[in-house]
């Protein structure tokens, strides 16, 4: 035996109340759970008084191009995921992954990447290449991908707001296939980013097809999560009763005061859904701010053709003028899809004082960063949206942005926590480092704040169901067949906390901090994090489903 580790409460993924015992791992299994006597063991690990679970399953993650680079930036940019007790993550979400790529469509995807990290070598075709690249040069945790729509519909399409022939939507059809049978877990949508909101339900429910056909999941930043937020959920409900396929609603979220109550009603819809037979799931992370590219907030015929199209139409008088009359006017309707119609204006949703910089490509401009699009207004003496189409300009389209007001503020979270108590939901962190700016908390502190803030400290949940929701259950999901859950045959992902210390430490203002109390993580039974101390390495696997 390589590693035991002793006298633990453990805590294994079920739902289920912590029981006392041993933990044996051979290699990269676990092969005892019980009281485990007279055996000898290489490292023993005395884990009195510490909880014993399965790896957290992250599974809505966009570290995508994070796994493409060397060892040392790999672990530098993930330390902040493992030190939270992050053993898998799945990528190639909302609609966009890095693969397939062609060559004459790949400022287009890096355009969907709004912070890749220096380094990528963006020199792959398919998403088995891209599988293959991870594989051949190690990976830092595990990881899986779904096949992402937007990055398939820009093979076929490029950033063409049309609806593709029938031809075009053959040739999308065939990607998703080759994607699925490449190991692609699923397949994902990013509804309020170009490609993806351009596309009719049809459209989507024709992909959504092949996942079916392979048992495979959809999953879905849906539409919108404000003035659309209930057609949007109907929308996804409808795309699984008609096609069969299991649906993931991403990040469930209300934006904006006046729509924090539809969360009780799309929580009804979606519990309605699986009386019905539909497989219905959600992700939520538990912060009141999402991050997102500042694009969002621009109308979609803005964002035909990519960002420089954007930087055209900004320095075009007349229709900038029109995209500010969208911005400050324009209320959401249905359906999205039909040209001059917009499914989330976030704006008219949350306001320009919620919407903060956290990342912007102008050295000129990093003072800015933290900074609401309301006070940027007053230091450039301009409105908000003058300020914010300088500051695009200036960037060449390159910024992020925190939207306050998902799901609570900073008065209340009690809308997100009503997400996090419902048993359909899996907790997610949507958020990754790339180095720039200030990245979300989130990518610091998702599963210690759950476990210590909102289930020791508040009761939100009980201990042992914030595990399930980190663990078996994002699994389950996802169909991850042999991780989640401490038992024996399962791969030796495990995590040891240190229960009253447990605590989350990463704030918007000072989002690179660690949290406290995650006291050892194992990944396919190597010792990563061991007291404080990070051993950097890659003993993560390539899963495929």
């Amino acid at each position: 035996m390589d590693i035991l580790i002793r006298n633990g409460n453990v805590m294994d993924g079920s739902g289920n109340p912590w029981f006392r015992a041993d933990v044996g791992i051979s290699g990269e299994k676990i092969v005892c759970l019980g009281r485990v006597e007279a055996v000898q063991a290489r490292r023993v690990i005395d884990a009195q008084g510490l909880m014993v679970c399965p790896g957290f399953i992250d599974v809505h993650a966009h570290s995508d191009p994070i796994f493409t680079l060397n060892a040392d930036d790999q672990c530098r940019y993930l330390e902040g995921r493992i030190r939270q007790g992050i053993t898998t993550e799945i990528i190639g979400n909302c609609g966009k992954s890095l693969g397939p790529l062609k060559p004459e469509n790949v400022d287009f995807v890096k355009g969907t990447f709004w912070q890749s990290p220096e380094g990528v070598a963006w020199d792959w075709s398919t998403v088995g290449e891209y599988l293959k690249r991870l594989e051949t040069q190690g990976v830092a945790l595990n990881v899986g991908t779904l096949a992402a729509h937007g990055t398939i519909r820009i093979a076929v399409m490029g950033m063409n707001a049309a609806v593709p022939s029938e031809e075009q939507l053959r040739e999308m059809k065939r990607l998703v296939q080759e994607a699925l049978d490449e190991g692609a877990f699923g397949l994902s949508c990013g509804l309020i980013y170009p490609p993806g909101m351009y596309t009719t339900t049809f459209e989507l429910m024709e992909l959504a097809r092949v996942a079916a056909s392979k048992g495979r999941i959809f999953t879905s930043h849906i539409r919108g999560s404000s003035e659309t937020l209930l057609p949007a959920v109907k929308e996804i409900i409808r795309i699984g009763e008609e096609t069969g396929v299991a649906v993931q609603h991403s990040h469930h979220e209300a934006v904006g005061k006046d729509h924090w109550w539809k969360i009780e009603e799309t929580l009804r819809l979606e519990e309605s859904a699986r009386d019905r037979g539909v497989s219905i799931t959600y992700d939520v992370f538990p912060y009141v701010a999402a991050n997102t590219n500042m694009t969002a907030i621009f109308p979609p015929w803005s964002l035909e053709g990519g960002i420089q199209k954007l930087m055209e139409r900004l320095r075009a008088p007349e229709i900038r003028g029109r995209i500010e009359s969208d911005i400050e006017e324009s209320i959401p309707g249905w359906p999205p899809w039909i040209p001059g119609c917009w499914a989330h204006n976030i704006v008219e949703a949350v306001g320009w004082d919620n919407i903060r910089v956290y990342h912007v490509g102008s050295e000129k401009h990093k003072s800015l960063i933290g900074k609401s699009i309301q006070e940027i207004s007053g230091i450039f003496a301009k409105k908000p949206f003058e300020a914010v189409a300088e500051l695009m300009l200036e960037a060449d389209g390159v910024a992020s942005c925190y939207v306050f007001g998902v799901s609570g503020d900073l008065s209340t979270d009690e809308p997100n926590r009503e997400l996090i108590r419902h048993p359909l939901g899996a907790i997610s962190t949507d958020a990754s480092d790339f180095g720039k700016g200030k990245p979300h908390p989130a990518a610091y502190g998702t599963y210690p704040r759950v476990i210590g803030r909102l289930a020791r400290d508040e009761k939100v949940i009980p201990v042992q169901e914030a595990v399930r929701k980190m663990t078996s259950w994002p699994a389950q999901i996802m169909g991850i067949r042999d991780r989640g859950w401490i038992r024996e045959g399962m791969f030796a992902d495990i995590v040891l906390l240190d229960l009253p210390r447990i605590n989350d430490n990463a704030t918007y203002d000072k989002p690179r901090q660690f949290p406290d109390g995650v006291e050892f993580v194992l990944i396919n039974g190597k010792i990563i994090i061991e007291r404080g101390e990070y051993h950097r390495s890659l003993p993560g696997k390539v899963l495929r489903w």
